[in-house]
Parts: structure tokens; C-alpha cells; sequence
């Protein structure tokens, strides 16, 4: 995000024209610092993570409301560049999605990596990595940005099944994806059923998730067809 002062009035800590530039896990230059620096950034990478691409404007007044004593107000311009690549949210900590992450480490966009047990998130993850610990992983579904891409590998089939059907109940997501065998897929889709989901919604899940025709069970080889899915999601959409 470009973040530009478009307007000031009153004492201002830089003057119009300054610019920023942020990034997910970086910045350069500043716009003077404090609560309104704070702001923009925070809201620039909500931007970002939302996948908001294009031009929005703020205004921000130095008073009582960022706690800034200047006295002035700015007006904002942020220009919102976002490269294509993943916007994931990986459910589950285990073995396949160790091996995942280090393939998509190497991508360009956003991964969420979500786990109630903090204990199986490895220390070291890549800077496009967000590890976030979870009590209840399921209501991470409603703050996952929408027609973003979801990748359920949790160690529970009852929690697997949960989130499938929190996503489901959305109906925004770009890609649900789920670990298990055709078997696993099968009782799925009735207890779906069961539940009153059309087969049209219903098939927005994909399970097994990966690329069927790359043979192999080791953590590795299954991590390497589920990326290969999703990256030709990523330039299919």
C-alpha cells in the first residue's frame, strides 16, 4: 500500500504530498509517526489481507480520537497493490501441513495457519506465515476474509467436519479444500445432506483435496499435489 497525505489542515507532522510505503510485514519512510501512523498502517494491511485492491481514502483528525496532540486533520489517500498469490487459511498443525507450509513459504500472498495446540507449530515458519493458536478453530471461519481460500487437515474428523460446514454456511469462500480419503468424503456428503445442503453446495467442498493424478502418501508428496491445486486455483480464478 501507497499512503499518501492528500490534504492537511491545522498542525500536521508531515506536510501534504508525504508518502509511506507498507507492506504485510514491513515499511518505509513514515508519515509522522504516532496514532495516525498506527491507523494507516493498520488499516493498509487490512487492506491487504482482504485482498482490497484500488484506492481508498481516510480522513483523520489529530485530536482526542488518535490521542495526538498536533490539533490538525489529514486526509489519506492509500493505494492498495496486491500481487496475486494465496489468501489461505490452513486449518490443523499435523504432518501434511508441516510439509505444506514449506512449499508455501515460497509463494507469494497471505497464509493464516491455524491450531488449537500451540505445541505443533514449529518454531521457525516463513514471513508469509501467520501462525494463530485457536481455542475453538471453527469460529476462525467468520473472520476469514471473504473469496479466500480454505484447507482443512486438522487430526479430528468430527472438527474437519465442522468447519466444512461453517464454511459451506458462508458461501464466499473461493476454495474449501479437506484432507481425507473418498471414503471420508462420501459420509460427508450425507451427513451434509442431512443437514438440508443442496448438491450444488455441497460440491463447493473438495475432498480428497489435491491433485489426484500426483501419486504418493508420504507428508511430502500429498503437501505437493495440494499445492499444485492451488496454485493453478490461484491463475484458474
Amino acid at each position: 500500500v501507497i499512503a499518501t497525505v492528500l490534504g492537511a489542515a491545522g498542525s500536521i507532522p508531515r506536510d501534504q504530498g508525504s508518502k509511506m510505503v507498507i507492506t504485510a510485514d514491513a515499511d518505509f519512510d513514515s508519515l509522522g509517526g504516532g496514532h495516525l501512523e498506527f491507523s494507516v498502517m493498520n488499516k493498509a494491511r487490512e487492506m491487504m489481507a482482504n485482498g482490497e485492491t484500488g484506492n481508498h481514502v481516510e480522513h483523520f483528525p489529530l485530536g482526542a480520537t488518535l490521542g495526538q496532540c498536533c490539533g490538525g486533520s489529514v486526509t489519506v489517500l492509500m493505494e492498495c497493490f496486491v500481487q496475486q498469490g494465496l489468501n489461505l487459511t490452513v486449518f490443523g498443525a499435523g504432518h501434511v501441513a508441516k510439509a505444506l507450509m514449506n512449499i508455501l513459504s515460497g509463494l507469494p500472498g497471505t497464509i493464516r495457519w491455524i491450531d488449537s495446540r500451540e505445541d505443533q507449530f514449529p518454531e521457525i515458519i516463513g514471513n508469509n506465515i501467520i501462525k494463530q493458536v485457536e481455542e475453538f478453530p471453527v469460529d476462525a471461519i467468520a473472520k476469514a476474509p471473504k473469496d479466500s481460500q480454505l484447507l482443512i487437515l486438522t487430526h479430528n474428523h468430527q472438527l474437519d467436519f465442522e468447519l466444512v460446514e461453517a464454511a459451506l454456511n458462508r458461501d464466499d469462500f473461493s476454495f474449501i479444500g479437506c484432507i481425507g480419503s473418498d471414503t471420508k468424503a462420501e459420509r460427508f456428503q450425507m451427513r451434509l445432506q442431512h443437514k438440508g445442503f443442496s448438491q450444488e453446495k455441497i460440491s463447493q467442498m473438495i475432498c480428497p483435496v489435491g491433485k489426484l493424478d500426483i501419486p504418493g502418501k508420504l507428508p511430502m508428496e500429498v503437501a505437493v499435489s495440494m499445492a499444485a491445486q492451488l496454485i493453478a486455483q490461484i491463475h484458474e480464478g
